[in-house]
């Protein structure tokens, strides 16, 4: 039976934080590592909870190099070779502890991936990323992958709610990927109806995750530095970023030309454009 939800529902542009007292003297005083324990992998990670999203524009080894100087992470688009990962981690091991492979829920994309981490052992994170990471699929798929790399940490999404939160955490994923369209070039509310205000995501899959000593990943919404740090005080542990690092000479995009301004295209990655340079075209579904 449909019905309407009334509860209040946040985005980041509904709320702003409200200034406490502080010893601090100036905001260059405050320490931005921060060190975490997962979950099922046991595993400790020390950086800044700055995650480059895995997609083909931003999520490039290029962007990685520059990240890690930083102590921040990338989430490496899937796209790359087996042997564009290997010549990268002889070229720069250093970076290799602050990446991620990302993989969809495919056979295709589980044997590619597990060649890459088989081949590259340093790596120790996985990015399932999928569109709806709602179906009984894809939790299945996170069990698989979990029994498969039992001390890697696994990133898995997204999704908005709670109770999807701690089934993927029960079934093995450490951080859950938190968003539903909030993105930029996210076409997703407006094609589906489907989403979730970021900032009440953000705050209810907190809750849920850490109730099971677990993270989340607040991936998708922010347009200023305000915004991630809106995510942030809403109880977010990383906040991915997409359309914040796009336009940077470490982006893979396409530079274009409009007005005299060269600029570097920027897409979602199940736009027509996305579909058309990895799948050959956009998929046609029967009703």
């Amino acid at each position: 039976m449909p019905r309407i939800d009334a509860d209040l529902k946040l985005d980041f542009k509904d709320v702003l934080l409200r200034p406490k007292r502080s010893s601090l003297k100036s905001r260059s005083e405050v320490d931005l590592e921060r060190t975490f324990t997962f979950r099922n992998s046991k595993q400790t990670y020390k950086g800044i909870p700055i995650i480059v999203a895995n997609m083909d524009t931003v999520g490039t080894f290029e962007m990685a190099v520059v990240m890690s100087q930083h102590s921040m992470f990338t989430a490496v688009h899937k796209h790359y070779t087996l042997e564009e990962w290997k010549v990268f981690a002889s070229k720069h091991p250093e970076c290799l502890q602050h990446m991620a492979v990302s993989s969809g829920s495919g056979q295709n994309d589980l044997e590619k991936m597990s060649s890459i981490l088989e081949a590259v052992p340093q790596v120790k994170f996985i990015c399932l990323d999928v569109a709806n990471g709602y179906s009984e699929h894809f939790v299945e798929f996170v069990k698989l992958v979990r029994a498969r790399f039992p001390e890697h940490t696994i990133m898995a999404g997204n999704v908005v709610t709670g109770e999807m939160v701690e089934e993927l955490i029960l079934s093995g994923a450490d951080i859950i990927k938190v968003g539903v369209g909030p993105g930029s070039v996210c076409t997703t509310r407006t094609k589906t109806g489907v989403g979730y205000p970021q900032l009440s995501a953000v705050i209810e899959c907190a809750d849920s995750a850490h109730g099971l000593k677990g993270h989340i990943i607040s991936d998708g919404g922010c347009t200023c530095p305000g915004d991630v740090a809106k995510a942030f005080g809403a109880g977010a542990d990383f906040v991915m970023l997409g359309g914040m690092f796009s336009g940077h000479t470490e982006c893979a995009g396409e530079v274009i030309e409009r007005n005299g301004q060269k600029l570097k295209l920027f897409y979602g990655m199940s736009s027509e454009t996305a579909m058309k340079k990895h799948a050959g075209g956009v998929a046609e579904y029967s009703l």
